[in-house]
């Protein structure tokens, strides 16, 4: 029987067919095709099994004084900023790590619980780098309780809505663990309803500005100004994490976080990531701010924007174009 989100739009709940094609599935990985999970309501946010069956050992999450934790809604930067932190803080000490370990193991994904992959708490527990940089993608009120209890530094990324429900779109159709996309019309309807997996897109960025109000150790970060100058951005990271690197070094950085050269290392754009089809598109497409002019309709745009300054905070200005 299919749960009720708030849109009214009827999804199914993880049901024990799932779990057993998942189990059939698990059973011989040389056959293993990847099942595309089903939208369930999940503690009023859109969630799907792959992402919340670990929920109890998530929350129950140990987090250590100096964990830092990068949180996005998907697709606003996430791997960006996770392989910069990476090559701050082990780019010099753990080289060999850059070309023998993917992104998605140096920097573990939380909540996350794939067939026949280690899941973000196993990878976590065996992690040998201090500090544990960890990537979520959960809401705010998600957030395992240890990290608040620590005080962790949080760095979060935030994303225009135009460009990252293009993004997003483009990595549900690639990404065979996810909800079917549909067409693209379907799928523009469906993110201003927030019926997407992480729930509403205005949910997350307003709902983590918000916390960064209260909660000092909040890095609020922009895509958009991240692509205008990564040099400048990385600076405002290491002021945050209390970190002074050379300016060689941040060069270096600035150099290896360039768009291109992380499309085109397999360490960085998932292409070692088994459940991803890059015959239908890449993980790192395009990289660009104002892609959706190539997917929106005139009326459509019209639409969003009307809808838009009903739902954003206001104090939060998000640059759609240069």
């Amino acid at each position: 029987m299919g749960l009720k989100l708030t849109s009214g739009t009827t999804v199914s709940s993880y049901s024990t067919e799932t779990k057993a094609e998942e189990q059939k599935m698990s059973a011989d990985p040389a056959k293993e095709v990847p099942v595309r999970a089903e939208l369930f309501d999940f503690h009023g946010v859109p969630m799907i099994h792959y992402l919340t069956s670990n929920w109890e050992k998530v929350q129950s999450f140990q987090a250590r004084p100096d964990d830092i934790l990068v949180a996005t809604y998907p697709k606003a930067g996430t791997t960006w900023v996770s392989y910069i932190l990476d090559l701050l803080y082990f780019g010099q000490t753990s080289p060999e790590r850059q070309t023998s370990i993917p992104i998605y193991e140096r920097v573990p994904y939380l909540e996350s619980s794939f067939p026949n992959l280690d899941s973000g708490i196993e990878l976590l527990e065996k992690l040998p780098t201090s500090p544990r940089i960890i990537k979520t993608h959960f809401p705010v009120q998600f957030v395992p309780k240890s990290f608040w209890e620590q005080n962790c530094k949080i760095i979060y990324v935030a994303r225009n809505a135009k460009d990252n429900m293009v993004s997003y779109f483009h990595m549900d159709r690639m990404t065979l663990t996810q909800p079917d996309p549909g067409d693209w019309n379907t799928y523009f309807q469906r993110f201003m309803q927030g019926q997407m997996l992480y729930g509403s897109w205005y949910d997350h960025v307003n709902g983590w500005w918000k916390k960064k109000q209260s909660y000092t150790n909040i890095h609020y970060m922009f895509y958009e100004d991240m692509i205008e100058d990564t040099g400048r951005e990385i600076n405002k990271l290491c002021n945050f994490l209390g970190l002074s690197p050379s300016e060689q070094l941040k060069t270096q950085i600035s150099g290896k976080v360039n768009f291109n050269s992380m499309k085109n290392n397999n360490m960085v754009n998932y292409s070692t990531f088994g459940v991803m089809d890059f015959n239908v598109s890449r993980f790192m497409r395009k990289g660009k701010v104002g892609d959706w002019k190539n997917h929106f309709t005139v009326a459509q745009n019209e639409e969003f924007d009307e809808d838009y300054k009903k739902k954003i905070d206001p104090a939060l200005n998000f640059r759609t174009g240069f």
